[in-house]
């Protein structure tokens, strides 16, 4: 991941061109800050790919943010009981745009064996996802995997996008408020 693929660069004798959205993009792609919101075994599995075996910081994320208003990938892994359900919209309404979600393992996904009353059967009811990770719990390179995903998605992403209808179609669906131009 440590260098930029697909980038189409003319290169001439002093000057260098290409296109201004894949610069952002793979700038995007290779900085990204993720806040983890781990709440149960699928943590533990997400905390195994910061350690040396798996070296998570490879893909420019060696920086954890705990702070919603710095990060710009929330990383969902665990149960998330309906009680918490709004404290995790409300932490997804504090982050910046552009801002992508990833679900990790079966019970952030879709509940998992916790078909419960107090269980919330996937988080995509209360925000939108972007990927989904599958597992219980998943594996550190099924993790690393869907990061590699979101890296793939962040880096091909119009600038524009953040700003078209079906985007703010997307929002009112959850009852986010969106981005004003």
């Amino acid at each position: 991941m440590g260098k930029i693929e697909d980038l189409h660069v003319i290169n001439g004798e002093g000057y260098q061109l290409t296109r201004l959205e894949k610069v952002v993009g793979a700038a995007r792609a290779n900085s990204m800050w993720p806040l983890p919101f781990a709440t149960s075994c699928c943590g533990i599995e997400y905390m195994a790919t910061m350690g040396s075996n798996y070296d998570l910081a490879r893909f420019g994320m060696e920086r954890m943010s705990f702070s919603p208003r710095q990060a710009d990938l929330l990383i969902v892994a665990g149960t998330i009981s309906k009680k918490l359900g709004p404290i995790l919209k409300q932490v997804y309404e504090q982050m910046a745009e552009p801002k992508w979600v990833l679900s990790v393992g079966a019970c952030a996904s879709s509940g998992g064996i916790f078909d419960t009353y107090s269980v919330l059967q996937g988080i995509d009811r209360v925000i939108p996802v972007d990927v989904y990770v599958p597992g219980c719990p998943p594996r550190p390179e099924q993790i690393i995997d869907g990061i590699m995903k979101i890296h793939d998605m962040v880096r091909n992403e119009p600038l524009r996008r953040r700003y078209s209808d079906e985007y703010k179609a997307l929002l009112n669906k959850y009852q986010i408020e969106g981005n004003e131009e």
